[in-house]
């Protein structure tokens, strides 16, 4: 057990069977994102940053980028349509600068988990405010509509997939494994 992050009678996870299918999405929501943060805690700019393997630019810090960039697509752009603004660490000439600019610098590092933060906090308002017979709207995606709850089901799926390879990223960086 000593390769784990915290004994498992003090995992910060909840797993209290929610009442309700928001409460559920939500639980699992906030789950994977707390697992990806367990996964980050404690390393330096340079181990965040490090890359899998080549060629690959897959990194810790590159994930915590990527999801910021997925949150705010989701929640902001998608079901706010709230669009006007650039989308977070991507251009018109580099598309997965989310990973590409995932530097080894602290001021990349800060402004990663601060940006992340922020966008979990933003789309946590907007759950708080939703209505659970909400969950079947349908909003305008692409050249169709999406409904919500499918759009919640995917950041679970987005979240899970991506803790997976964070599990294998931190192991690579030193060994811990688990959670």
């Amino acid at each position: 057990m000593s390769d784990m992050w915290v004994d498992p009678a003090d995992d910060p996870r909840t797993y209290g069977n929610p009442k309700g299918e928001k409460a559920t999405l939500r639980e699992y929501l906030f789950n994977y994102r707390l697992t990806l943060d367990m996964k980050c805690a404690g390393l330096d700019a340079e181990q965040l940053a490090r890359r899998s393997v080549p060629p690959s630019t897959m990194s810790l810090l590159g994930l915590v980028r990527h999801l910021a960039k997925v949150e705010n697509q989701w929640f902001q752009r998608v079901l706010r349509g709230r669009t006007d603004g650039p989308r977070l660490f991507s251009s018109d000439d580099d598309r997965d600068a989310d990973f590409n600019d995932a530097v080894a610098d602290p001021a990349v590092v800060e402004e990663a988990f601060a940006t992340w933060k922020a966008e979990i906090a933003a789309a946590d308002q907007w759950l708080d405010a939703l209505d659970e017979d909400d969950l079947g709207r349908e909003v305008p995606f692409d050249d169709g509509t999406v409904s919500v709850r499918d759009v919640l089901v995917h950041m679970i799926e987005e979240y899970a997939r991506h803790a997976g390879h964070a599990d294998l990223l931190r192991e690579c960086v030193d060994g811990r494994t688990g959670q």
